[in-house]
C-alpha cells in the first residue's frame, strides 16, 4: 500500500444554530468524528445526499472551512503538513499544494477577468512566476493540457461554454502544479454528454499529473466510472468505504444499498450494480 498523502482522524465539524435563553444553543454536526486515509494517486469518490457533510470535509481539508476537533495530515514525502495547524507563510505553502475544483462554471469564473487572467491569477497570488513571460508559458502549457484553444487566452468567459468554463476552472486549479485536488460537484452542473467529457479529462490529469483527487459527488453512477475508492457519508459520518468494484458489487451497509437501489434502472433484466459499475 503506499503513503496516504491525506489522513483524516476523528474530524468534526460543528456550527452553532443560534441562540436560546435557557438551555444549551443546538448544533448541526455537519463532520462527526470522520476518519479518511486517501492514498497517494488515488482517485477517491466522496458519496451521499445533499446535506449529507461532502461539502464541509472536502473544503477543511483544503482549511476552507472551520475545525471543531481531530486532526488532518497532507504528507506527499517532500513536506509533510498539519492542516489544522497552518498559519501565515505555511498556510500559503499548502495552497500550492492543495486546490479545489468548484462546483459551477458560470459562478467560479470572474466575468471581468481574461480567460488568461483568471488562469494565472494563482500563480500571481501566490509568486510562483517571476516574469510576465513565464507566467504566459505557465499559462498556455496548463491550458493546452486542459484542451483549451490557446486563441481563446483573451476573451472573457460569457463566451464560452458550461463545458468549456469548466476545463478554464480545472486549469486555474491545476496552474500552481498541486498535489492534491478536491473536486466538489465539478460535473453536477453540466449536460451528461460534456459530463463525460470532463470526467475523462480528469482521468487523463491525473494520470499525466500524478495527481491525488477527492471527488465529491451524490451521483453514485459518476464516481462508479472514475473512481477507484469510495466513502459513502450520511448525517456527517462515513457509513462505508472500500475500492470500487467491492463498494459496488457487495455493499455492506443499509445506506449504501438504499443508494444503489434508487439509480434508476435502464435494462430490468440487468442487474443493477452491473450497470452501474463500468470501472476495470
Amino acid at each position: 500500500m503506499t503513503r496516504p498523502l491525506i489522513k483524516v482522524d476523528n474530524l468534526s465539524i460543528h456550527f452553532g444554530l443560534g441562540r436560546r435563553f435557557f438551555g444549551q444553543a443546538p448544533v448541526l454536526k455537519a463532520v462527526d468524528q470522520v476518519s479518511l486515509r486517501i492514498e497517494k494517486g488515488a482517485f477517491f469518490g466522496l458519496v451521499g445526499e445533499s446535506g449529507s457533510g461532502k461539502t464541509s470535509l472536502g473544503r477543511a481539508l483544503l482549511r476552507a472551512a472551520p475545525v471543531t476537533a481531530g486532526a488532518i495530515t497532507y504528507d506527499d514525502g517532500a513536506v509533510r503538513y498539519d492542516v489544522g495547524g497552518l498559519r501565515g507563510s505555511k498556510l500559503r505553502d499548502y495552497r500550492r499544494c492543495a486546490q479545489m475544483i468548484f462546483q459551477d462554471p458560470y459562478a467560479a469564473l470572474s466575468p471581468r477577468m481574461t480567460v488568461r487572467d483568471i488562469i494565472a491569477e494563482p500563480l500571481e497570488v501566490m509568486k510562483l512566476t517571476r516574469t510576465r513571460a513565464e507566467t504566459d508559458a505557465r499559462v498556455r502549457e496548463i491550458a493546452a493540457k486542459c484542451r483549451l484553444n490557446l486563441e481563446h487566452l483573451r476573451r472573457f468567459p460569457h463566451a464560452f461554454s458550461g463545458g468549456q468554463r469548466q476545463r478554464i476552472s480545472i486549469a486555474r486549479a491545476l496552474v500552481c502544479r498541486p498535489k492534491f485536488v478536491v473536486a466538489d460537484e465539478s460535473v453536477a452542473a453540466l449536460d451528461v454528454s460534456i459530463q463525460a467529457d470532463i470526467l475523462n479529462l480528469l482521468k487523463r490529469l491525473q494520470r499525466d499529473l500524478d495527481l491525488t483527487i477527492l471527488f465529491i459527488s451524490h451521483d453514485l453512477s459518476v464516481v462508479a466510472h472514475v473512481c477507484d475508492h469510495v466513502a459513502v457519508m450520511y448525517h456527517g459520518k462515513i457509513m462505508e468505504q472500500a475500492p470500487t468494484r467491492q463498494l459496488f458489487s457487495n455493499p455492506g451497509h443499509a445506506y449504501t444499498r438504499s443508494l444503489l437501489s434508487a439509480i434508476p434502472s435502464l435494462d430490468p433484466d440487468v442487474p443493477l450494480r452491473a450497470q452501474v459499475y463500468t470501472g476495470g
